[in-house]
């Protein structure tokens, strides 16, 4: 195993209690964002290290791994408050992807995806805002799952913008991904969905590269078994206004979020970063309005479709992981088409799985798949029973 660069702070072993709970076997990471007692999370920037406090107790959602007996070892690099996609960063460097030590590892829970690529630990806490676990988890041929908004405690996670802002998870398999989320996740008394269709957005394959969308579409074939499969149009717009509605909805709530902060702090952030603070900053309330009407008519839309027993099947990124050291206006088309993506289960606000089965160029390439609200645990259900069956084929 190589050396990870994924870590901010390692070498702890923080486990709550002897029993033997649910994950007593596992080591886990977190993303540096989240309160743990005694440590003062740096959200990527020194500045902000140096201006907040210690936490005085442990996030929710890490209390309830501890409780089940997963051992916390360390927290992991994340980009500068969360703002970015690419997992480099110019404080504290950029985590080596270990599929492609040349390539991105994908942001902002860049180290918590690999410290678990890389095998330093069983799992990890990300947090996923516009694709901040799904995307890393694509580029470094892992699982990841968002959920529902709200499904997890965003307790003491420090925010980006509390609208979209859930506690994601990284495995390196499926059943692991869902060993977590039964302890993350609340448990329904309903029946599990049984999924029964499968929709396949036109416009997200016409985003991708060609090899993505030919990959995409025989390896989904060959996971969905008897499910069926139905292309669709989610809009007229290649995405362009599912894009548009979630970055002006974020952005309005990144600035009221952050604004003091920065304007008393005037914190030192990389240049790409400081562009996209600078932009939220101009954000109109009127333009926040529209963009409020706009997405309840999408949300509307994209619940209707995934009611029943739907899922919603995109590749999680538009290619494989860009180069490090690729030319930032490259990087910034790159960013605004995994937008486009990314902002679906944003504005549904939908569990996302995203899963390593496909491989462009001997790189790897996440097949996402989503589903309707609350339906996060069949979701991961699901996920495991594809592998499974990869497996007893294998």
């Amino acid at each position: 195993m190589m050396e990870s660069r994924a870590f901010i702070q390692r070498g702890w072993s923080v486990k709550e209690n002897k029993r033997e709970g649910s994950l007593h076997t596992y080591t886990f990471a977190v993303k540096d964002v989240f309160d743990i007692q005694g440590h003062t999370s740096s959200a990527g920037n020194p500045d902000w290290l140096a201006t907040h406090e210690t936490a005085t107790t442990y996030a929710p959602a890490i209390k309830q791994l501890l409780h089940e007996g997963a051992t916390l070892v360390g927290t992991t690099l994340t980009d500068e408050l969360m703002f970015s996609l690419n997992g480099e960063n110019v404080h504290y460097g950029t985590p080596i992807n270990p599929v492609a030590n040349d390539r991105i590892p994908g942001g902002s829970s860049s180290g918590s995806a690999v410290a678990v690529a890389d095998g330093s630990v069983d799992f990890a806490l990300g947090t996923d805002t516009a694709g901040s676990v799904r995307i890393p988890a694509s580029y470094c041929g892992i699982y990841g799952f968002r959920p529902t908004h709200n499904a997890v405690s965003i307790e003491g996670v420090i925010p980006l913008a509390a609208r979209f802002d859930t506690v994601g998870w990284f495995a390196r398999s499926a059943s692991l991904l869902e060993n977590v989320g039964n302890v993350l996740l609340p448990k329904s008394d309903k029946q599990p969905t049984a999924f029964s269709t499968v929709y396949v957005p036109e416009e997200a394959l016409q985003l991708v590269q060609p090899q993505v969308a030919e990959a995409f579409l025989a390896a989904l074939k060959a996971m969905v078994g008897e499910l069926t499969i139905v292309s669709i149009r989610l809009t007229t717009d290649r995405l362009d206004t599912y894009m548009e509605t979630f970055r002006t909805l974020q952005g309005y709530q990144i600035w009221q979020t952050h604004r003091e902060w920065i304007e008393t702090q005037q914190p030192t952030f990389a240049d790409d970063i400081a562009t996209r603070f600078r932009w939220t900053s101009t954000i109109t309330i009127e333009e926040q309005r529209r963009a409020e009407e706009q997405a309840l008519i999408i949300k509307s839309q994209l619940q209707e479709r995934l009611k029943n027993g739907g899922l919603l099947a995109i590749p999680t990124s538009p290619d494989v992981a860009p180069l490090v050291g690729t030319d930032p206006s490259d990087l910034e088309v790159h960013r605004t088409n995994t937008f486009k993506l990314t902002a679906i289960s944003g504005l549904a606000e939908s569990p996302q799985v995203t899963m390593p089965r496909l491989t462009v160029h001997g790189l790897p390439v996440g097949l996402s798949f989503l589903a309707h609200k609350h339906n996060d645990l069949a979701l991961l259900q699901f996920a495991r029973s594809v592998q499974e069956k990869e497996e007893v084929l294998l």
